[in-house]
């Protein structure tokens, strides 16, 4: 396999990392984010190592859920800059050699759209089937609310109508109808319209209920999906939709497009999420492992995205009730940590304690797992949530650049963390200095994780671990072999890895100094100290671990 067929699909061992426009940099002094702030760090998360910039809402809106309640899909929000200061930003980042995705939130609009207040004005209105109204909504199941902390329902009545609208979320999002074929095309329309200015796909917002809260069904909802990614393909080759689909591995699948894989390119493994942090709550892989050994190989050309944390809260949603306690025991006993009764809203550093060791045997553990990583900004400092935020707010807070902040020449408009996370303990300008930081240590995963690309393009396969809290595998591919370890427990180990087909072989340490033999048996003695990790290149004796790799070249 060589590297130029492996570039065509850049998205299959990118490193993704999502950050909000309004709290990464202030480039006008007003305290808000903006495109000329984010265009000044350009460098510094090319110097990172990303390969591609995920963008949170940017548009419009009325900012009653952060950004994701739109008024105009084709402007950018006058607080954030200008449609010239986001193509600015573009030639920037694509003179780094740095891809651009956005959210695609067309699930539902503000109620403030143009759309919305012509589809409400009457049961005449030409755009009242561009949402979903209804004179006598369906039963609530408890389950489809999304928000229970603020709704009870997913039907709004209208006054002025006299019938009631679906929102999936909040009740100032109505939904959109992509039943409707007029919705569809304007739908169309705006991908386009985004793609002509540089970017190269979308991360499509809570997928299922774009496609299945429509009136009236769809005799088959995934078309849609099917026909955004033959539109996109048209448009551009190399573009993708990152799919956000928080669902059991079995029901998945059918968003890659079943085996075509023509439907989302990328879809978050919301299950192997969840089964790492309880594997990380007890200190013992099994849960963790049995995942990656039952989820599906996606379609030819598809790819999983593995993440820790998101934008969002860290839904436990696909445990049990037990399981959940447990992590809630382990990283959010307060219930001021917790949220919807689901999920946590804090940062993985402060869940862990702020253990520098843990932090990094997480993120080396992210790294290693067969996929394509995404980072959330901050993450790369080990960032802390701010708890007096109300909600997912807490996770939201203004990127730390330097001890005073660093995020503009005005006091930022969101507030930032105080105690053990606050800026002037943890910062990009510190951090840099220092060879033992923990963004020195993601530059160090993300450049070896480039330079193994059988990773996320090889065969991955779980060993047989004699310490439960170890999780070890191996991804093989284009001829190349790595060995990943890792020590969710907190005392040091040494055992026997049993490696079919590299008897006799040399295994290198890419982390840190040192090498391995694996014995003519086939058996490797692997040593582990509490929360470490090992990236283990194997090579045949008399050749370097660099050309073990060549045929990936």
């Amino acid at each position: 396999m060589r590297l130029t067929y492996t570039s065509d699909l850049w998205w299959k061992n990118a490193v993704v990392y999502c950050l909000d426009v309004e709290t990464f940099k202030d480039g006008d002094g007003d305290g808000v984010g903006d495109f000329r702030g984010l265009t000044q760090r350009i460098d510094y998360l090319a110097g990172l190592g990303v390969t591609c910039l995920w963008l949170m809402p940017f548009f419009p809106t009325p900012n009653k859920d952060d950004g994701y309640d739109i008024t105009d899909f084709y402007r950018v929000n006058p607080r954030l800059g200008t449609l010239g200061d986001f193509v600015e930003f573009m030639r920037t980042a694509h003179d780094r050699g740095l891809r651009v995705i956005a959210d695609l939130v067309v699930n539902h609009t503000s109620d403030q759209h143009p759309w919305f207040k012509e589809s409400r004005s009457g049961r005449d209105s030409p755009l009242r089937d561009w949402y979903v109204w209804s004179d006598t909504p369906e039963p609530d199941d408890p389950e489809q609310i999304v928000f229970p902390d603020k709704e009870d329902s997913v039907w709004e009545y209208d006054e002025g109508s006299g019938q009631y609208y679906l929102h999936t979320f909040y009740r100032h999002q109505p939904d959109l109808n992509i039943a409707n074929p007029a919705v569809r095309d304007e739908i169309m329309r705006v991908l386009g319209f985004w793609m002509e200015l540089g970017l190269s796909g979308f991360r499509v917002d809570a997928v299922p209920y774009l496609i299945e809260n429509v009136d009236p069904e769809l005799a088959n909802p995934h078309d849609f999906l099917a026909d955004l990614r033959a539109f996109m393909n048209r448009r551009q080759g190399g573009s993708i939709l990152l799919g956000e689909v928080n669902l059991p591995y079995a029901d998945l699948m059918s968003y890659f497009g079943e085996g075509l894989g023509d439907q989302v390119t990328v879809c978050f493994d919301f299950v192997g999420m969840q089964q790492a942090w309880l594997s990380m709550a007890r200190g013992d892989a099994r849960p963790l492992a049995a995942a990656l050994r039952e989820r599906p190989k996606p379609p030819k050309d598809c790819q999983w995205a593995m993440f820790l944390r998101n934008h969002d809260e860290l839904t436990l949603d696909k445990l049990t009730e037990e399981e959940r306690q447990e992590i809630f025991a382990a990283f959010g006993p307060d219930k001021e940590m917790q949220i919807f009764g689901r999920g946590l809203r804090r940062r993985l550093p402060g869940m862990l304690g702020g253990d520098l060791r843990r932090v990094k045997l997480a993120y080396s553990l992210l790294f290693s797992l067969p996929g394509t990583p995404v980072i959330f900004y901050g993450e790369e400092i080990g960032m802390g949530e701010d708890l007096a935020q109300e909600g997912r707010m807490a996770v939201r807070t203004p990127m730390q650049w330097a001890p005073d902040g660093g995020f503009g020449s005005a006091e930022p408009e969101r507030a930032t963390p105080e105690g053990p996370f606050a800026p002037e303990r943890v910062n990009v300008a510190a951090q840099r200095r220092d060879a033992g930081s923990l963004l020195r240590w993601f530059q160090l995963l993300i450049e070896r994780y480039r330079e193994c690309p059988e990773l996320a393009w090889g065969q991955c396969t779980v060993l047989d671990s004699p310490e439960h809290a170890v999780l070890a595998h191996r991804c093989d591919g284009g001829g190349a072999t790595m060995v990943m370890a890792h020590n969710l427990g907190d005392t040091a180990c040494d055992m026997d890895l049993t490696l079919p087909g590299l008897e006799g072989s040399l295994l290198t340490d890419l982390l840190a100094d040192g090498t391995l033999e694996i014995s003519r048996e086939g058996v490797a003695r692997v040593a582990l100290g509490p929360h470490g990790c090992r990236w283990l290149r194997a090579s045949p004796p008399g050749m370097s671990p660099e050309n073990a790799s060549a045929n990936f070249a």
